[in-house]
């Protein structure tokens, strides 16, 4: 694999603890400017497509907003060339007192050491 590429399973480990310490200027560094994030949910079979860092950021703003306490744990990870896997559990609190306990992944693609795609998936646990 060519490190250069960005994909590491070292990198998807740092990208989760990111999330989980819910720095949006640490999760922004993984991203190139023309990124591009579709969320697990939104109109379409693909859900809302963020395109840009200034969408991704704010879409990833929305889901601490909305799952203040949002965590990802029990994950693990994989690559393949510029590729990227990153399969979790999100535990959070919605506003409303909900709670949620999702199993998902990301797939992800590098470009030139950041993160060009991330296409989130959920399974929505009972």
């Amino acid at each position: 694999m060519d490190s250069s590429s960005g994909a590491t399973i070292e990198t998807l480990k740092l990208l989760v603890a990111a999330f989980n310490s819910h720095d949006l200027d640490d999760i922004m560094e993984f991203f190139g400017d023309d990124c591009v994030m579709e969320m697990p949910a939104g109109a379409g079979p693909g859900g809302l497509r963020l395109c840009g860092k200034n969408e991704v950021r704010a879409g990833v703003a929305s889901r601490f907003e909305g799952l203040p306490d949002a965590y990802y744990g029990d994950d693990r990870h994989w690559v393949a060339g510029n590729f990227g896997v990153s399969e979790w559990t999100l535990s959070a609190t919605r506003p409303s007192g909900e709670r949620l306990n999702v199993r998902g992944c990301d797939h992800f693609e590098f470009r030139d050491g950041k993160i060009a795609v991330k296409n989130s998936f959920w399974k929505i646990i009972g």
